[in-house]
């Protein structure tokens, strides 16, 4: 018997009113992305792909079409629930790493728990134990100024991961470090995924992430163009 997708976009459209132009950035996008499995969604700028991420994430809601998330219609749930229901199963990491300069890493990662009623105690022990995983055991008390890019990044990932979400959505995971740190932020990623199980979702423009990825989605004008793209064939659409 077949396994519930975990995510599954059923006929998503994404409309945007500008004054009285629309702007259509989805177009029937359908696709299913299964438990425990490694998925790259890849696509130049511009082509819906961060858009996509938010349906995924439920970030934002489709103008047409469906979101299942472990078979539970999204579309029938109030803005509060569709919050729970991020707090507790989605980890996102973005581009950017958007953490509180004020804060050291330890407390950035405490921070998810905090909005789960999480005891300070344990709280602290997550964090800890989620900061040494990525390698900054000796880089807790430190703030996100006082540390590289990829020790931001690792930051982020650790923060993900705080309150043990099922998914883990990364938006141009690697977009602002060298190839180097970058390879490092996807090795962790996958550590994550093979050893803990973690549904891990790559939103990406390039091409060798798909090194990592056990499912390519390819996504050009808002319309995905293939969803089991091999590497040669992706690098060799990129030289087009």
């Amino acid at each position: 018997m077949a396994k519930t997708p975990l995510i599954k976009l059923e006929n998503v459209w994404k409309i945007y009113q500008l004054g009285k132009m629309e702007l259509t950035v989805l177009r029937g996008i359908s696709l299913e992305i299964a438990p425990g499995s490694f998925v790259s969604i890849l696509g130049p700028s511009g082509s819906g792909k961060s858009t996509l991420l938010n349906m995924i994430g439920i970030l934002d809601v489709p103008t047409k079409g469906k979101v299942f998330l472990a078979g539970e219609d999204t579309s029938k749930l109030s803005e509060d629930e569709l919050a729970k229901i991020r707090g507790r199963k989605i980890g996102f990491i973005f581009q950017q790493f958007n953490l509180l300069p004020n804060l050291s890493a330890l407390e950035n990662v405490m921070i998810p728990m905090l909005f789960q009623g999480v005891s300070q105690e344990k709280r602290k022990e997550r964090a800890e134990f989620l900061l040494a995983s990525v390698g900054l055991k000796e880089r807790m008390l430190h703030r996100p100024m006082e540390l590289s890019g990829g020790e931001q990044q690792r930051i982020a990932i650790a923060r993900s991961l705080a309150n043990n979400p099922g998914v883990i959505i990364a938006d141009e995971p690697t977009g602002n470090l060298d190839s180097t740190t970058g390879q490092k932020i996807m090795e962790i990623l996958i550590n994550f995924h093979k050893n803990e199980g973690k549904t891990i979702i790559v939103v990406t423009h390039d091409p060798h992430i798909a090194d990592y990825s056990e499912k390519i989605v390819s996504i050009k004008d808002g319309q995905i163009v293939s969803d089991h793209l091999a590497r040669e064939e992706i690098l060799w659409q990129n030289k087009r």
